[in-house]
């Protein structure tokens, strides 16, 4: 009897918590991605496709609140936010966006098809990009007060102001400060801790690893 109740507490927990979640939020975990707020709940998540003040002018994420990365890119993102924690205490790592499906990145590339900003966005003709493998992390580093740190530009700015290629340019003319110019220089460096790679043309995204990588070795999520 006693074992019977048991049994039927557990369906009843699983079956809330899977009422609780969003279908997409279900497609993610049945890949094997990761929530990440339920590996480390210091790490914020404020995913930016939530809302539609982001480049697409858009909701992209209308049933999805969570963060979720493949477990691969989950435990490089935990040490880098080690890392961050062992330089600044005080500090934390913010994250935009995570894994996502490919039918929002077609709705993004639909924005950017024939316009010079196709250039930051994967198109989904070729495989999309890092996010839609949930090898990739859009994510930036709050302070003491929970405010993100000055970076030069805000999240999702899609211009040569938010290159890392150029940046010394950028600082002599002025585009950078030498605070957000050092962020950035941070931001990097606990992120390569983690063993992710920066994106050249956008400061706050880092792939796990190379597309090829992706396609050989891990799975699309639709």
């Amino acid at each position: 009897m006693r074992y019977s109740l048991f049994l039927y507490l557990l369906f009843f927990t699983l079956s809330s918590s899977l009422a609780q979640q969003s279908k997409t939020a279900q497609k993610m975990e049945a890949l094997g991605w990761k929530n990440i707020a339920d590996a480390d709940s210091t790490i914020v998540i404020d995913l930016m496709y939530t809302r539609s003040d982001n480049f697409t002018g858009q909701v992209l994420y209308e049933d999805l609140t969570e963060a979720y990365l493949h477990p691969d890119a989950l435990a490089g993102l935990l040490k880098a936010q080690k890392a961050l924690k062992q330089i600044h205490p005080e500090y934390s790592l913010i994250v935009y966006d995570a894994g996502r499906p490919m039918h929002v990145q077609q709705k993004m590339w639909r924005v950017v098809r024939g316009t010079p900003l196709r250039i930051y966005v994967g198109n989904p003709a070729n495989g999309g990009g890092l996010h839609n493998y949930g090898l990739a992390v859009d994510v930036s580093i709050l302070d003491k007060h929970g405010n993100p740190l000055p970076m030069g530009t805000e999240v999702d700015h899609l211009g040569e102001e938010s290159h890392i290629t150029h940046e010394d340019v950028l600082l002599e003319d002025g585009v950078l400060t030498y605070e957000s110019y050092a962020n950035r220089k941070l931001l990097r460096k606990v992120m390569r801790e983690g063993g992710f790679r920066a994106l050249h043309s956008e400061w706050w995204h880092f792939n796990w690893c190379s597309r090829q990588e992706a396609r050989e070795k891990y799975q699309v999520m639709p």
